[in-house]
């Protein structure tokens, strides 16, 4: 995995680990959380260090899941129980407990866990349900914010946005701008990264090699090492210049102007890293459909859902009307639960609609990636004998070739199934799916098991891919990069979305502000029977909402206070710099060194004075935001 490898990581750094699947990122994470032993070298973090992480099992899945994310503060809960034994005959140490506990955040301990838990996506009404209650995807994010809920110096969190929407992994980024500690993340996410991280940690031939700045900076920082490296020059060439053909004929054809905009930029991006992709061997290319049928599927009309053990319908989507037109490229955005799924289903013809009609065209051939996709294969069988399933009558070594666009090389086109990793598997699904060679590709979430180099060969592959595309994925710079509109998915409705994921997300923000505002109004409605009691509940319920807005702005304050006083520093010694660079003298030949130093230490603070200003003004967002909450 790791072999004579040396990093630094600085408190307060918010660090990104990145590599290939099997590289031996999570076996880290186990090293740094002592659960595996350093074979060679020394491993060194401050004793007084608290280091919280997400549990992968649950022992106890009965708690309400409010108190399950409570307990993730086990100083909080250990005192909590202390006090509940100590006699009252103690008086000494019962008032030291009840300087701990204020200390602790005990009376503002519940409305914490009710932040994070609504920053995840639970509603009210599923704060005291128990764990066992929730689907595993849903478990995993109460693990997640019972870690949030941690007090803690270093943060390990492992794919932390695997199990979340578009809406919760845009919380869980503005929650990570904050946190105060240090913070390490795997993630295939790349905008994730880009956003969160500031320093990247690359697994490179057993080695961890540090890069500065977000994903974006390393990807560029490592294309430039292997140009300078000559390594794969001529692919690297070629690859280039696909890419760049490619790119000039997006651009003559685009026609929507905001999400053009927006995808050309992502893939100018991938033209410039196309030497990272020639390195990482795997070259998906999509085969063109025989034909292409144009509208290729009608839903007229259509509810949708499922049939319940009694016989009743039970409709997710209502009265939708739509068309999916050959060459389109779609984007299914909506939050969890939504019905993404239950629409791709029924396009995909494998949930019967429950009223209206659906009609697909003559020549229709649909490649649909479920996200169950990777259940669907035999554990028992190989690459190779999947594919040949699917071939009969084509040349082994056809099929060899085929597989390897994917990946599977020299002896892993006979590896076994159940031994595959997760991304394996992923990439094993998809080069079933595309080898019949379909004209309609619906992907649910193809991204989720991925490495980040199989991730760039698939939105690669994607943008070049003639046929139309609808996809669900949480994976931003994938749905960037392959799609030219957008459908969202509330309130049992599909309608089309005129904008970027810019505008999505500021469609979330209005609407989450909107439903806030309902529940505050209809809690807030006295009861004409209730009299003087109801008031005093109201004028109790207002204090402690008043008390919950302090404690939620007091953090908040408190970081915006350091940043000030932070940027008043480096401010101060950009006006020393800039006054010693104004002086004729100190460009002589003499002061060179000096001149240097001074030079990146300039570019340095000015690249500080930026990221400090964006962090003031987002704290100054999140203010606002309660500000106009509280009213």
């Amino acid at each position: 995995m790791l072999d004579t490898a040396d990093f630094t990581v600085n408190p307060g750094e918010r660090v990104g680990i990145v590599g290939k699947n099997g590289a031996g990122k999570s076996t880290l994470f186990a090293l740094l959380q002592g659960k595996l032993d350093a074979e060679a070298g020394t491993l060194d973090i401050p004793v007084s260090w608290r280091i919280a992480s997400v549990e992968q099992e649950i022992s106890d899945n009965t708690l309400p899941a409010r108190e399950f994310v409570i307990d993730g503060d086990t100083h909080l809960r250990a005192l909590q129980t202390e006090r509940l034994n100590v006699p009252d005959s103690n008086g000494h140490r019962i008032a030291e407990l009840e300087a701990a506990l204020t200390e602790a955040g005990a009376w503002s301990a519940t409305s914490r866990a009710e932040q994070l838990l609504a920053g995840l996506g639970f509603t009210p009404e599923q704060w005291m349900s128990p764990v066992k209650n929730f689907s595993g995807g849903w478990q995993m994010r109460l693990a997640l914010a019972r870690a949030l809920m941690a007090p803690s110096d270093l943060l390990l969190l492992d794919e932390p946005t695997n199990h979340l929407d578009l809406d919760a992994m845009l919380w869980l980024e503005r929650w990570l701008g904050t946190y105060p500690g240090t913070a390490l993340l795997i993630s295939h996410d790349t905008e994730f990264l880009d956003t969160v991280a500031k320093i990247i940690l690359h697994f490179d031939h057993a080695k961890l090699v540090r890069y500065r700045g977000g994903y974006h900076d390393f990807l560029l920082q490592r294309a430039e090492r292997l140009r300078q490296s000559q390594l794969a020059w001529d692919r690297q060439t070629r690859e280039t210049a696909r890419l760049r053909s490619f790119i000039d004929r997006f651009k003559a054809k685009a026609t929507k102007a905001k999400q053009a905009q927006s995808r050309v930029k992502a893939l100018a991006r991938m033209e410039v890293l196309a030497p990272l992709h020639a390195e990482a061997g795997i070259d998906i290319r999509l085969p063109e459909p025989q034909s292409m049928p144009d509208p290729l599927l009608v839903l007229d009309k259509v509810s949708t859902g499922y049939v319940l053990p009694d016989g009743t319908n039970k409709a997710v989507l209502n009265n939708v009307t739509l068309m999916v037109r050959g060459g389109s490229r779609i984007g299914v955005l909506g939050v969890n639960g939504a019905g993404k799924s239950t629409l791709i289903k029924t396009l995909a013809g494998e949930l019967p609609a429950l009223a209206g009609a659906r009609r697909a065209s003559r020549g229709l051939e649909i490649g649909y990636f479920a996200q169950q996709q990777l259940d669907m294969l035999d554990p028992d069988s190989t690459p190779l004998r999947h594919l040949a399933l699917l071939a009969p009558q084509v040349r082994e070594q056809e099929l060899r070739s085929y597989l390897g666009s994917f990946g599977f090389s020299g002896d892993t086109v006979n590896g076994q199934v159940d031994l595959m990793s997760g991304g394996e598997k992923a990439r094993l699904a998809l080069a079933l799916i595309v080898w019949q060679k379909p004209n309609l590709l619906l992907l649910d979430e193809p991204s989720n098991h991925l490495d980040v180099d199989t991730r760039e060969a698939l939105a690669t592959a994607l943008a070049e891919f003639p046929g139309s595309v609808l996809l669900v994925s949480h994976d931003r710079h994938l749905l960037r990069t392959t799609v030219d509109d957008f459908w969202i998915v509330a309130d049992g409705q599909v309608l089309e979305f005129d904008g970027d994921l810019e505008d999505y997300r500021d469609w979330l923000a209005t609407r989450n502000a909107s439903a806030r505002a309902r529940a505050r109004n209809e809690s807030r409605t006295p009861d004409a029977d209730d009299g003087n009691a109801n008031r005093k509940t109201q004028r109790r319920v207002e204090a402690q909402e008043r008390q919950r807005m302090a404690s939620l702005r007091k953090p908040l304050e408190s970081r915006v206070k350091k940043l000030e006083t932070e940027m008043d520093k480096v401010r101060t010694r950009l006006v020393a710099l800039n006054a010693l660079m104004a002086n004729p003298e100190f460009y002589s030949d003499g002061r060179r060194e000096e001149r240097l130093k001074a030079l990146a230490e300039h570019g340095d603070l000015s690249k500080r004075t930026d990221l400090l200003e964006e962090q003031w003004l987002e704290l100054q967002e999140q203010l606002e935001e309660l500000v106009s909450s509280d009213q």
